[in-house]
């Protein structure tokens, strides 16, 4: 240095730097190193920076004032340094520096200047680069700036007057280019910004913003404002995207796919060196290596095991490894700053204990600790910020992959996972991979960072630090242990809440029957039971729970403890003093987080690695042959030929069609017939393409036109499931559905046809689904037409409208190619081929004139089903549904269009249409039925169900909307009240206590330290080490006592919560059921009662942590410096601020991603089902785009999430930070009259600090999000209830009705507040023993007729008595368990047959066996092996419906009551059922009053009288026979079924 300054100017005079007070640094110090930093930066990094922008353009950017500014001030400033150059040149005999500084600075100035119009060529529009740049010239230049004023005012005048005004003009210049660097540019012209509605800000964001986020704050102010909605998201960045994630990830899965065949064909090639050729027979046999011995076999099986497998993990690593990789060298860099502080708090002590050291240094060091502080927090939250990026990545490409890959496995494939395994891997494994990238990096960090701490401890405490360290690794196998535990416990605990859900879900979808049947108690006892089973789960989990936080909490004390009473009693020597305690503690605080992170990163690792594994075997998967098809066939005369074909389900699989030939020619019709399971349906798949080609040729010429058996309906518009992706055109789109005959019933639906079809086409009957399949085929206008048993679902006029219109010779398809799999005999004449199949051969083919002559195989089949039979029966179905005006087309006749040699098909036909009737049968409110019925599974559906009843809007939409905006007080209050005002007191209290404990101790570590002041330690130690001790475990057990009273409250208000809901929803009105969708309330009593059991008490619990430990920190740092609390109250507000502010947002952005989340997944279930229509149609690609835009919908509203948290985290340990700041610069102030064990004791607090109130926010947040389900249950715990179960003064005596004598006084009644009345002034009289029929059209009022006889519809006016009790006085339980129902739909609840017969265990075994033997169920149940203990299933499936409807009449065998009510049932049940039913009701009910609600009027014939109602009013009442003779109504009924003449 001499040589360049020369010997007067020394670069280093400690005098006037470190001991002085006021400090100043040399003249040559300032001109070699403070003037050549920036420009050695900014020499090194320009090279790098400028390969970068060449790489990447992204357009220009105009010429703006702020860039000629910039530009002009870089001039100025190399102008500024060769004028100092010049005039050094100028003077002469200077030494060196003089003319090596200015030249240097004056060239990076240029370098400067060039950069910034490169940027602007580039369009870059801020630039880090030269921000950091600009930085580093102002701080360099701040220490002259002040060092010439001190030396002009030392010697009166300025020497040097040049180069004092060039250098003040200099560092003018540099402000001005600071301050512009911080402004942004204008987004570049040509660039793909500007098209987008919504940009994300991120991307033209300045550097300083994207360092802060500041970028977010926009959103963050506008969530605060009003809640969030999808509109105001922003759009996704383009390198987020599907679009260019996807196809990242698939390329290298493909090129490892490749490098695995060609290993493959390599040791293949080995292998069959290895093994003797196959013989040449066994290649024409057609088995060719199939038929090879078992020892090649062998050969071949061992050596794939050497062949490498595609691995997904490299695809993974090479598809996002870089990107990641950006953030594990952030993460590094924050590990090494980390340790930084604890060293600079050592200073900060020593600097406290020596008295007569400058002040400077401590402010320094407070400053030096702030500013380390914020870089650590910036760098983290980058770091955070590019691994939630790459797992948010991840997870696009795997669940775009997988959607891709799923829509071209093979059927093989397919059946090695269902449906709801693929969903799986979308949803819990793609999300495995989320979480684990954000943890990743603590594998090599945490070992890192442990390693460097335990460096710095041996450095302070030597050999002692051993005895910590084991305490550490101690606690490790024991939280290891409580994890285990926990973990099995939360299994029983799932175990034990599915089953009491699918209990919930069946008592919801039969509360009618419980009502009817007054059985609510005995389930209500059940449920409980299970609930009880569950909170004893619960109970153990939060024992482990509360031993598992006080370990949490205790393990840096203990560490401390053993550490600290080792190194005072391993020497004399060893002196506890501030430094050493309070450096090392900070350490053992830095230690807790990896050894804590360690064991969660590995079992996320290990669960990674399944979630890996199960992708990668599902992504090899084999695909179906795109060539096996022959699509470009020229052959003009046959539109689709198949010559020898061969096929077979999968590779293994035996073949299913063997040598098949057909030839169909061009426009011709050919219809496809024989026994169920002979190879029908798989030939249609063979032609698509759906199986796999053993041998053989298949060629179709043209597009494909696919109707598969079990019609595909998208969860869509109608209108959009019949365009399926073609342009709309109203006068074809009119045609196809008058060909569908879909006209009428686009009247029906609520949209026309711009209905929301529910998933899987819920809300359509099964006929209707059909045809909109066939009008989907229709209007896509394809070539040929595969129609796999299209009429089979629809009734038999629709079959032949379709037929006629449609299909057939002279329908709108002729011309076309048609193949069609048909059951109905009626067609065959009509078309042009027949061919028949068996088992899989092709048996006959010819015209039906041929095959009729040839008498083979197919006249057989027709002889037995003569056609007039099925004509007329066919008629005579059609009567009666006109009679019955179900649905105005698919009515559900019993008519059997199919040939009964297929008993199977009928059976599943008449179970449809038993479903069907179940759901129209309810004439006075069809839709809710069928709302309820599938309510639970289609959350969905039942949402836009709601939509179709105005009526109930208003009160649906309030009851879904209690979710936005912030929380009341109120509820908060709820849910202390739910726990106990006074436990909660309690649980405040032991937690405060702890805190004080907390407290303590540390007090009495800085006391102890600073006995090593007074040199009085030695006849301390034990006494020290004893009360350090003792108030260590008193934390410890307290904690442990606060956290145990803390779960059990929960749980206690948790059991009091569900019970209100329980008992609430047990004593609801019927009409509360009908108008609220199931999957509404079984979701309170799953995900909201989840979050009451588990995800609230842990939030309370570390909400109320985290609460303390801020609170304590506060309160140590004020009484060590009482100035503190000065700074305290802006500090809050600023935290108070943000907190608001993140969780509006925070709170919207999270709802807004689990609603995003769902259409996803039932977009690709959807997929799944339908992907042999999607193939068909050709419209594979489509369907990808759709996903892909509903996964970026998606992370659209994710990565705003994201960013809200790394937004809020800057903010807060900025104050955090700050806290820091003052605790540092106050302890310095007062340094006279602080010890240093105080001084310790607050700054180490004061570090702690930043995490606690970032964890506050967070938990505060969460609470929120959880307290709204307290207010959901509460919400559903206080509707309406009905009248009281039981009056106890009003009770009817025991054996009440003896006669049985009903009547009806002006009674009138209405669904629900707000409707017409549906029965209106009602008078009649029944006398004991009397058989009423009651009749009338679908919404005369016959049903309501039995719900007011069992007050489920409560009297608007009027009254019902029942041998002189009037009804309405009595208790509900009293009167309903004395009337007995049969009623039309059978529900049986899953559990044992008895229990379905007798809940409340009343009767004994010989009631029960005679019960069923009248019922004539006693040969089936006593053929069981369990006999009464038979178990059902769910809604009894395992009995066929007939035998549900017995069990039902068992019960009322059973209940043996004066009055029966008898629901007869639709069409739903067979005739044969049907007379059993009847003949047991007249023997078994002789004496008894019994009302009948008849569909067939020959049940009620013997009547002794019929009740004819129409619209709600009498119209006829008397004997059957006197009502025929009147020729009112009822003979008009009569006649139509010809009963009479």
């Amino acid at each position: 240095m001499e040589r360049l300054c020369g010997p007067k100017l020394p670069f280093w005079v400690s005098n006037r730097t470190f001991n002085s007070s006021w400090p100043d640094l040399p003249e040559c110090f300032q001109l070699s190193f403070l003037s050549w930093v920036q420009c050695i930066y900014l020499w090194a990094v320009s090279p790098i920076y400028i390969f970068c922008l060449k790489k990447n353009k992204k357009g220009y950017i105009m010429m703006s004032l702020l860039n000629r500014f910039k530009t002009a001030f870089g001039f100025l400033l190399w102008i500024v340094c060769w004028i100092d150059l010049f005039y050094t040149l100028h003077e002469g005999n200077q030494p060196p520096i003089y003319y090596v500084t200015p030249l240097v600075l004056g060239m990076t100035m240029l370098l400067a200047t060039f950069l910034i119009q490169f940027e602007r060529l580039r369009g870059v529009q801020s630039s880090g680069v030269l921000f950091i740049f600009w930085l580093l010239c102002l701080l360099c230049a701040t220490v002259p700036f002040r060092s010439k004023i001190l030396q002009a005012s030392s010697q009166g005048e300025v020497t040097d007057k040049l180069r004092f005004t060039t250098f003040y003009f200099y560092f003018s210049m540099v402000v001005c280019e600071f301050i512009l660097c911080c402004f942004n540019e204008k987004p570049p012209l040509f660039s793909n910004v500007v098209t987008d509605p919504n940009p994300c800000p991120e991307a033209t964001a300045g550097f300083l913003s994207r360092i802060t986020f500041w970028w977010f704050t926009s959103m963050a102010v506008k969530g605060y404002k009003m809640p969030l909605e999808a509109k105001d998201l922003w759009s996704l960045n383009k390198r987020d995207s599907s679009k260019v994630m996807v196809p990242r990830l698939l390329n290298e899965w493909e090129k490892e796919e490749a490098k695995a065949k060609l290993s493959e064909e390599s040791v293949a090639s080995q292998a069959t060196y290895a093994k003797p050729p196959p013989s040449t027979t066994n290649h024409i046999s057609g088995g060719g290596e199939g038929e090879s011995s078992p020892e090649e076999v062998e050969v071949l099986l061992s050596s794939k095991k050497v062949a490498h497998q595609p691995s997904f993990l490299r695809a993974l690593v090479k598809a996002f490894g870089p990107y990641f990789l950006i953030g594990s060298g952030y993460k590094l860099l924050q590990d090494i700053i980390t340790f930084v502080n604890p060293q600079l708090l050592k200073m900060l002590i020593l600097f406290i204990k020596e008295k007569d050291v400058p002040n400077w240094w401590g402010y320094t060091l407070a400053c030096l600790m702030f500013f380390t502080a914020l870089l650590q927090t910036l760098i983290l939250h980058h770091q955070f910020q590019y691994c939630f990026v790459t797992g948010m990545n991840v997870r696009t490409a795997v669940i775009g992959a997988i959607y891709r890959k799923a829509l071209v496995i093979t059927n093989a494939a397919k059946r090695s996972s269902t449906v709801g395994e693929i969903v799986n891997l979308m949803s819990v494994d793609a999300q495995r991979f989320m979480d684990l990238t954000t943890f990743l990096n603590m594998l090599w960090s945490a070992p890192l960072q442990i390693m460097l701490a335990l460096y710095f401890l041996w450095q302070i405490l030597g050999p002692s630090v051993l005895a910590g360290v084991a305490v550490m690794i101690m606690l490790i196998p024991f939280n290891a242990f409580i994890a285990m535990k926990t973990r099995a416990y939360q299994v029983e605990q799932m175990q034990h809440k599915d089953a009491r859900i699918k209990l919930m879900n069946e008592i919801l979808n039969g509360i009618k029957v419980l009502k009817l049947y007054a059985w609510e108690s005995s389930f209500k006892e059940k449920v409980l039971a299970i609930r009880q089973k569950e909170l004893i789960v619960l109970r153990k989990t939060a024992y482990l729970g509360a031993l598992s936080t006080m370990a949490w909490t205790s393990a840096p004390f203990l560490v401390a403890l053993t550490t600290f009473a080792v190194y005072v009693t391993v020497d004399e020597k060893n002196i506890l003093d501030a430094e050493t305690a309070f450096v090392s503690i900070s350490l053992f605080n830095i230690l807790r987080f990896p050894l804590n992170m360690l064991p969660q990163v590995i079992s996320s690792l290990v669960q990674a690695s399944v979630s890996l594994k199960r992708v990668q075997n599902f992504l090899s998967h084999d695909e179906l042959d795109p060539d096996s098809v022959n699509r470009s066939n020229t052959v003009t005369e046959f539109a689709v030929t198949v010559v020898n074909g061969k096929f077979t389900w999968g590779k293994d699989d035996a073949p299913v069609l063997h040598n098949i030939n057909v030839m169909v020619p061009q426009g011709s019709l050919l219809a496809v017939v024989g026994h169920v399971g002979c190879g029908k349906s798989s030939l249609i798949s063979a032609l698509l393409g759906d199986m796999e080609k053993v041998e053989g040729e298949v060629s179709v010429r043209g597009s494909v036109a696919y109707v598969p058996q079990q019609a595909w309906i998208q969860n869509a518009t109608l209108r959009d499931n019949i365009l399926f992706g073609n342009p709309y055109n109203e006068q074809k789109y009119n045609s196809v559905l008058e060909a569908c005959a879909l006209t009428p019933d686009l009247q029906v639906l609520p949209g026309g046809d711009m209905t929301e079809i529910g998933e899987k086409g819920i809300n359509l009957s099964g006929g209707q689904r059909q045809r909109v399949s066939l009008a989907r085929a229709l209007y896509s206008d394809a070539d040929v037409y595969l129609l796999d048993d299209p009429l089979s679902a629809v009734d038999a006029h629709v079959s032949k409208h379709i037929f006629d219109n449609l299909i057939g010779p002279e329908g709108a398809l002729k011309g076309k190619t048609r193949i069609l799999v048909t059951h109905g005999i009626s067609f065959l004449p009509q078309v042009d081929n027949i061919m028949v199949m068996v088992d899989g051969r092709v048996s006959e083919m010819g015209s039906y004139q041929d095959l009729l002559k040839q008498n083979g195989a197919f006249a057989e089949f027709l002889r037995n089903y003569a056609l007039e039979d099925i004509m007329e029966e066919d008629e005579a179905s059609d009567e009666i549904i006109e009679d019955d005006e179900l649905f105005p087309d698919d009515a559900l006749s019993n008519h059997t269009d199919m040939v009964d040699s297929e008993p199977m098909i009928n059976e599943a036909k008449r179970s449809f249409i038993r479903q069907m009737s179940i759901m129209s049968s309810d004439g006075e409110n069809p839709r809710s039925r069928s709302v309820r019925r599938h309510g639970c599974s289609q959350r969905k559906h039942s949402e836009s169900q709601d939509k179709k009843k105005p009526r109930e809007m208003e009160k649906l939409i309030q009851a879904e909307t209690a979710e936005t905006g912030q929380v009341k007080g109120k509820v908060y209050l709820e849910y202390v009240k739910a726990v106990g005002p006074l436990l909660s007191v309690v649980i405040c209290f032991l937690y405060g206590c702890q805190s004080a404990a907390s407290i303590g101790t540390n007090i009495w570590l800085s006391e102890w330290t600073n006995d090593a002041v007074t040199n009085s330690t030695a006849e301390n130690v034990q006494m020290r080490v004893g009360v350090y001790a003792a108030l260590g475990f008193a934390q410890g057990i307290l904690i442990m006592i606060a956290s145990f009273t803390l779960a059990m409250g929960n749980i206690g208000a948790a059991k009091k919560l569900h019970f209100n809901l329980l008992t609430n929803k047990f004593h609801t009105p019927q009409s509360f059921f009908d108008t609220t969708p199931i999957g509404r309330i079984i979701n309170r009593f799953s995900k909201d009662i989840y979050v009451i059991d588990e995800a609230l008490p842990s939030t309370v619990l570390m909400f109320l942590g985290t609460f303390f430990v801020s609170l304590s920190t506060i309160l140590v740092i004020v009484s060590s410096t009482p100035i503190f609390a000065v700074v305290i109250v802006p500090l809050a507000v600023i935290y108070v601020f943000v907190q608001r502010f993140y969780v509006a947002t925070s709170r919207q952005l999270k709802r807004l991603e689990s609603v995003s989340r769902s259409p996803i997944y039932s977009h690709f279930s959807e997929t799944i089902t339908g992907c042999s229509v999607i193939r068909a149609y050709g419209r594979h690609s489509a369907f990808v785009l759709m996903s892909d835009i509903k996964v970026d919908e998606n992370q659209k509203s994710y990565y705003p999430g994201i960013v809200s948290n790394r937004w809020l985290g800057v903010r807060i340990e900025f104050i955090g930070n700050c806290i820091v700041l003052f605790a540092g610069l106050f302890a310095v102030t007062g340094k006279d009259s602080l010890s240093p064990g105080l001084v310790g004791l607050s700054v180490s607090y004061a570090l702690q600090v930043t995490m606690s109130l970032n964890w506050m926010v967070r938990m505060t947040s969460e609470l929120e999000n959880n307290i709204v389900a307290v207010e959901r249950v509460k919400e559903y715990s206080e509707t309406k209830t009905e009248a009281p179960w039981e009056v106890e003064d009003k009770k009817p005596p025991p054996e009440w009705p003896m006669q049985g004598n009903v009547e009806f006084n002006d009674y009138s009644v209405r669904y629900r507040e707000g409707l017409d009345l549906v029965l209106k002034d009602i008078t009649l009289r029944v006398k004991g023993g009397e058989k009423i029929g009651i009749v009338g059209r679908t919404g005369a009022g016959k049903s309501s007729m039995t719900l007011c006889l069992f007050r489920l519809l409560e009297a608007a006016g009027g009254e019902i008595t029942i041998d002189n009790v009037k009804i309405s006085e009595i208790g509900l339980h009293d009167l309903r368990s004395k009337l007995t129902i049969i009623p039309q739909e059978p529900v049986l609840f899953s559990g044992t047959l008895r229990m379905n017969l007798d809940p409340f265990e009343k009767y004994s075994d010989e009631e029960l066996w005679k019960a069923l033997e009248h019922s004539h169920l006693h040969k089936f149940v006593s053929n069981q092996a369990a006999k009464l203990d038979l178990e059902c299933s769910e809604g009894g499936e395992n009995l066929s419906v007939g035998q549900r409807q017995l069990v039902c009449l068992a019960r009322a065998l059973l209940r043996k009551t004066r009055i029966l009510i008898l629901d007869e049932a639709t069409a739903a049940i067979d005739l044969e059922t049907d007379d059993l039913i009847q003949s047991t009701i007249r023997t078994q009910f002789e004496d008894c009053t019994v009302f009948t609600i008849a569909h067939r009027l020959n049940t009620i014939m013997d009547y002794t009288r019929v009740l004819v109602l129409d619209k709600g009013r009498i119209a006829e009442f008397d004997t059957p026979t006197n009502l025929i003779s009147k020729r009112g109504i009822f003979y008009g009924m009569a006649k139509d079924a010809g009963l009479a003449q």
